[in-house]
Formats: structure tokens, C-alpha cells, sequence
């Protein structure tokens, strides 16, 4: 019995396969991510603004699209065919970045973002549609198996999933950026561009042992009713109605949208097409619950993309020297990152659940809510704790700039704390964004869950411009010169709005919590 029970709340093999293709994907992305601030700002010679915004922008974008391409993949595509289209774009984009960087001297600065932002289409439809496939391998026996069961097989998934992009992170962000540090941009490139290509080719040559959920047609109801329910739902938020609403204000809108029938002797056709809409409005309903919570996260996306910009500046600025021989790229210190998600995501289950589950004599420990909260308070922790080491290492600059310098090592907690802070909020998120909309709009759900922290980088630039223009150039946070610069007073900002969104978001779950534990009284 006990091993009947292990084989039904343990992974397949196809999705272990996808993890391991997921993971080779984040070691070709980040080998290209990590270090392309210090790659705009001393090949492409940008200043340390410029830099910073350009990364984030691109990373924003490259985010957001998903949503698009969710909406696409799940309505009128099929995942598996997503995958193979995107994966071209993908590789196109990193073969182009690749001669661009050999052939840097003869090209246009302006050109190197075509590249970039062909990696970012192609991804857009790359990642969700292989996280949500991922997923579905493990739905073969879900209407067998108890709901405990099946929702342990999940969470599961996420967290193996997410552990193989972290694997996969660490040897880009570590090899990548010390080959390009130390060799060279072209191969330094050059590796991940192979990398994916590999990977590319053994997920088409393993095929045959997919699980391929049935597609509904373009034309059928289902499809139908994600795009209108899409429609329905984005026209509200734009109209400003939003937050949590109580049942009898989800049941008006539904009332203001349907139309009034006047003919008393409908016919069956009229009957259907009044539960499609009915079916169409409750998926609605379901996203727009979904956006104050998607809203009250942006400020962790925008804590998350500090590793990718002004830690890597900071780094830059400090001794990153190992016995006065061994350079240590500052880029590379984004492992202690995925390292901490490596070594403390198989703890989660073994050790971290069950002390919780004492605690909150619950079974499954805690809620995905508040395991998304608990990360929250580490990311602001992350925060404060880099404008205490940046407040120091200033204070050293101007004590004796040419001899105290202080050293890189001093960053690590900053950024363990934000590795930490993952293992609670982003798997939290993947988990809540997948099981909370319909099963027809996985591919939807795994989308919003990366557009957070697409939404939080385009934020982050939007940050620097405003903290630019009321610092001014003279006396800018943000200058070039990293003695003058007062990036401590830039991580207390964050921490501050960090804060307001946590409080936020904490009334907003207990809402969330109730509103549920109403439907299901209901039903």
C-alpha cells in the first residue's frame, strides 16, 4: 500500500524530462541575463541608469508577453505545438545576439535590442506553454486519486519545477558570467545559445512518451468563453471595477452584462447560449478576484530584479578579489541565490511542512497564501539589509578609497535572503495562479504568475526615472561614480512601498480565504 501510495504522489517520468529541459532553458537565459548590465555598461560603454533601465525593461517585456501568448496557446493552439513554434523564435534571438556580439564593432548600438527582444516573443510562449504541459503529464489519474492526493502531486511539481530552474540558474549565472569576465562575450554567448538548441532537440525527440491533453476547437464554447471571459475581465479592471467583491456585486455585473431577453418563447439555442454566458462570467469572476492579489505582488517583482541590476553594480564597486590572484565576477554572486533555493527547497517538505504543520495543526502546514506572505517579509528583510551593507561599504569609500575597500562577501546575506524569500513566494505563486483559474486556462494562469515580475521590472525602471528626475543629475542616487551614488536610500524606498504592499496584501488574502470558504459553504 505504501508504495501504491508513493507512485500516485510521485512525478513521471515525461514530466521530469520537461523540468530538465525547463532547467537547461534558465542556464541559456540567465548566462545571457545575469551579466548584461555589465555588458551594456562596459562594451556597449551605457551609463549605469541607462544600463539598469534597459535590463529591466527588457526583462519586464520579456515577462509580460506571456500573456498574450497564453491567451493564444490556450484558445485557438496546443501547448506542445507553442513550445516548438517559440523555441525557434527563442533560438533565432540567441544566435542573432551572438553574431552581434562577435561583429560588435560594426553594428549600431540601437540594433543589439532586436535580438533581445526576439529571445523575449520567443520565450513569451516558451515558458508557460512548457510549465503548463509539465503540469499536465501529471493529470493522467487525477479523477482516481482522493483531492489531498492530487493537490500534494501539484505542489510537488512546482517545487521539483522550480528547483530545476534554480539548478539551471546557478551554472548560468556562475560558469557564464566568468567565462565572459575572463574569456570572452562571444563565447560567453556562444554556450548557452548551444545549450538551448540541445535541449530543443531532445524535447522533440522524446515525443512519444507525452501526455497530450485534448484541444477543443477554435470554434467550440470553451475556447470561446476564455477569450470572452478574458475580454470581460480586462474590461472591468480598466473601468476601475475591481477588488474583492462580495457575491451580490460579482451577481450585478453579471446582470449588467447579460442581455435582456424579450422573446418569452426562447428557443433550446437561447438556453445554451445563456449558460455559456453564465460560464463565461464565472471565469470572469475567478480573474478578477485574482488581480488586488496580482497587484500587491508587483513589489516583490521589483525586489526580485535588484539581483540582475544594482547588486551586480554594488558588487562592481567593492573588492571582488579571492587572494589577490582570483577575480570573482560580481554577476556571480546571483548563485547565492538559486544555491540557497537548491539547498533549502528539499527541506521544505522533509523538515520546514511538518514543523508547520505542528504549529498550525494542519496537514498541509500552511496556506499557499501565507506561504507567499512569509517570502514577502523576507524580500523586505532582503531590502533593508542591502541599504545597512550599502550605507557601509560608503562609508569605507570615503574613509580610504584606495586602500579599505570593502568586500563582495559582504552582499551574500542580501542576496540568501532573497534565494530564501523564493522558495516561499515564487513556488507559492506558481501553485496559486495554476490551481485558482479554470483547467482550460493553465497555460493563462502560469502566465500571470510570470507577469508579476514582468510588470514589477517595467516598474523598477519606472522607479529610477522618477527617483532620477526628483534627485536630479547632480545629486542622482543612481550616479555613475559609486562613491557619490546612494543606492542605501533607494533599497529604504523599496522596503517602504514593500511594506505597504504586504499589509495590503494581508488584508486582501483573509478576504480572499473568507470569500472561498463562502463558495464552498454554497455549494
Amino acid at each position: 500500500m505504501d508504495v501504491e501510495e508513493k507512485r500516485s504522489t510521485s512525478l513521471s517520468k515525461s514530466s521530469i524530462l520537461i523540468i530538465v529541459v525547463a532547467s537547461v532553458e534558465r542556464f541559456a537565459y540567465k548566462g545571457v541575463a545575469s551579466n548584461m548590465v555589465t555588458y551594456l555598461t562596459d562594451v556597449v560603454k551605457l551609463s549605469t541608469s541607462s544600463a539598469a533601465k534597459s535590463v529591466s525593461s527588457w526583462s519586464g517585456v520579456t515577462l509580460m508577453l506571456p500573456l498574450i501568448s497564453a491567451v493564444l496557446t490556450d484558445s485557438y493552439w496546443n501547448r506542445y505545438s507553442a513550445i516548438v513554434a517559440s523555441s525557434m523564435l527563442y533560438i533565432g534571438g540567441l544566435l542573432g545576439l551572438t553574431l552581434w556580439t562577435i561583429l560588435f564593432s560594426h553594428m549600431p548600438t540601437s540594433s543589439l535590442f532586436i535580438p533581445l527582444y526576439l529571445i523575449s516573443v520567443g520565450q513569451a510562449g516558451y515558458n508557460p506553454s512548457l510549465q503548463a504541459f509539465g503540469a499536465d503529464q501529471l493529470e493522467l489519474d487525477d479523477d482516481h486519486h482522493e483531492e489531498s492526493k492530487t493537490s500534494r502531486k501539484k505542489s510537488l511539481f512546482f517545487q521539483w519545477w522550480y528547483f530545476g530552474l534554480c539548478s539551471g540558474s546557478l551554472s548560468g549565472n556562475s560558469l557564464m558570467s566568468y567565462i565572459q569576465d575572463t574569456i570572452g562575450w562571444g563565447l560567453g554567448f556562444a554556450i548557452p545559445t548551444s545549450a538551448m538548441i540541445l535541449s530543443v532537440i531532445c524535447f522533440l525527440s522524446c515525443a512519444r512518451f507525452y501526455v497530450y491533453k485534448k484541444h477543443l476547437n477554435v470554434s467550440s464554447p470553451s475556447n470561446q468563453n476564455i477569450v470572452q471571459a478574458t475580454r470581460v475581465a480586462i474590461k472591468n479592471i480598466i473601468n476601475l471595477k475591481l477588488g474583492l467583491r462580495p457575491r451580490d456585486d460579482l451577481h450585478e455585473l453579471e446582470l449588467q452584462e447579460k442581455p435582456l431577453k424579450d422573446d418569452f418563447n426562447a428557443s433550446k439555442n437561447s438556453d445554451t447560449n445563456f449558460k455559456e454566458n453564465d460560464e463565461t462570467f464565472t471565469v470572469a469572476k475567478k480573474m478578477l478576484r485574482l488581480f488586488p492579489i496580482w497587484i500587491m505582488l508587483l513589489m516583490f517583482g521589483v525586489i526580485f530584479q535588484q539581483p540582475l541590476t544594482f547588486f551586480t553594480k554594488q558588487g562592481m564597486a567593492m573588492k571582488h578579489t579571492f587572494r589577490s590572484s582570483f577575480v570573482i565576477p560580481p554577476a556571480t554572486l546571483q548563485s547565492a541565490i538559486t544555491l540557497s533555493v537548491i539547498l533549502l527547497m528539499p527541506l521544505y517538505d522533509k523538515l520546514i511542512s511538518p514543523i508547520l504543520s505542528l504549529i498550525t495543526r494542519s496537514e498541509r502546514g500552511i496556506s499557499v497564501l501565507q506561504r507567499m506572505g512569509i517570502g514577502m517579509v523576507l524580500s523586505i528583510l532582503a531590502m533593508i539589509v542591502a541599504a545597512i551593507v550599502e550605507t557601509k561599504r560608503l562609508e569605507f569609500s570615503k574613509k580610504e578609497p584606495e586602500h579599505e575597500i570593502l568586500s563582495i562577501f559582504w552582499l551574500l546575506p542580501q542576496y540568501i535572503l532573497v534565494g530564501i524569500s523564493d522558495v516561499f513566494t515564487v513556488v507559492g505563486m506558481q501553485e496559486f495562479f495554476y490551481t485558482e483559474v479554470p483547467s482550460t486556462m493553465r497555460t493563462i494562469g502560469i502566465a500571470l504568475y510570470l507577469s508579476v515580475f514582468g510588470v514589477g521590472s517595467l516598474l523598477s525602471a519606472l522607479l529610477i526615472s522618477v527617483v532620477e528626475m526628483f534627485t536630479g543629475t547632480d545629486n542622482s542616487w543612481f550616479s555613475d561614480d559609486m562613491s557619490e551614488a546612494r543606492l542605501d536610500k533607494y533599497y529604504w524606498f523599496l522596503a517602504l512601498l514593500a511594506l505597504i504592499s504586504f499589509l495590503t496584501f494581508v488584508k486582501l488574502s483573509r478576504n480572499y480565504d473568507h470569500s472561498n470558504a463562502s463558495t464552498s459553504d454554497g455549494q
